[in-house]
């Protein structure tokens, strides 16, 4: 086995540096060594999950990290040692259902492998993610990355970019399309940026005013406090698809109501229990949806349009001794938009 250092808790909501496992080589692996990695909203939850349930299991968090291929397996084509790469928060699924047929392996009915948190499926061990100095992963979940542009600020690219990617690709957003985004944190500045680049009129929605100017030199044309019932009227019927980003339970009438005919509102940032008439969506011929990680295709897709465009998240990087730090500040909401940890103090 190969071995490195990572940050993992074993039962507790903080990590610590610790020596971790890699699986040897497969033929189609690649070894990466990790520079960087983001630090998401999903890293707490499973980090206070897993203090939660007392677990003795060792829980490395990391699905948003890139760095440099150390090695590659026999049968490995698509990579070289040296070669820049990105991986994000799924590293396998079964290649064989219609989802992974149609290129939606963040779909796959047999639930994909996450980079940390889950099952490897050929030999069982749990995977541990990017809070490492090094990470072992099929190919077809490498992907390459532009070398031209910061890589720190890649990393977020391979979590909060997808997500927020894959609407904008899937609607076709280009010139003459108008996007709303709700919320303008590590999802919602990403959005920003991207629909922007892509050639939409964009829109952004806070309950903060202080944030307008933020949004404004993010590429938003207009900014819409959400409190603010007469402006939200104004929005009637302009918008063809938002993309809200707010991670609790909100009315979502106001934003159904702001589609224009055919448009869609999609849900990234909360995944529980929402209430909606029936007869927001009628009128107009609107739709819900929502989007979570993205396939490959459109993995590869998002990174190369970001090199093409110079388009990276907004970060603040910390050494990867004050990760926990980073937790901590996440948790309050005490970022802008993205931490990123560096790993290159991890001995």
């Amino acid at each position: 086995m190969r071995q490195t250092m990572a940050y993992g808790s074993r039962g507790s909501s903080t990590v610590t540096a610790q020596r971790i496992e890699r699986r040897e080589l497969r033929p189609s692996d690649v070894a990466i060594d990790v520079t960087y990695c983001g630090v998401c909203h999903s890293d707490l939850h499973a980090l206070r999950e897993h203090a939660s349930r007392g677990s003795g299991d060792l829980l490395v968090p990391g699905h948003e990290f890139v760095g440099t291929v150390s090695a590659i397996g026999a049968d490995v084509a698509e990579f070289a040692v040296g070669d820049p790469v990105a991986v994000g928060n799924i590293v396998d699924s079964c290649g064989v259902c219609d989802m992974c047929r149609s290129g939606q392996e963040n779909f796959c009915r047999e639930f994909p492998t996450t980079t940390y948190g889950g099952r490897d499926r050929i030999d069982g061990s749990p995977t541990l993610g990017g809070y490492a100095g090094e990470y072992v992963a099929h190919e077809k979940f490498v992907y390459h990355r532009p070398p031209h542009l910061d890589p720190a600020a890649v990393a977020p690219l391979m979590c909060a970019g997808i997500t927020v990617w894959e609407p904008l690709s899937q609607r076709n957003v280009g010139p003459g399309s108008t996007v709303g985004v709700v919320g303008l944190g590590g999802l919602g500045h990403l959005a920003v940026k991207l629909a922007r680049a892509r050639g939409a009129s964009v829109i952004v929605f806070t309950t903060t005013p202080a944030k307008a100017d933020d949004a404004r030199a993010l590429g938003a044309d207009e900014v819409v406090v959400s409190t603010d019932a007469e402006a939200m009227g104004r929005m009637r019927g302009r918008i063809d698809l938002i993309i809200d980003t707010v991670a609790v339970q909100h009315p979502l009438e106001p934003y159904l109501d702001a589609l224009a005919l055919d448009g869609a509102l999609s849900l990234v940032g909360y995944l529980g229990n929402v209430s909606v008439n029936v007869l927001s969506l009628l009128i107009g011929r609107k739709s819900l949806t929502s989007a979570g990680s993205g396939g490959r295709s459109y993995t590869q897709e998002l990174l190369d349009f970001c090199g093409e465009n110079d388009i990276v998240a907004d970060v603040e990087v910390l050494p990867s001794s004050r990760v926990n730090t980073a937790l901590d500040r996440l948790g309050r909401n005490d970022v802008r938009y993205r931490f990123v940890i560096d790993m290159a103090d991890l001995a």
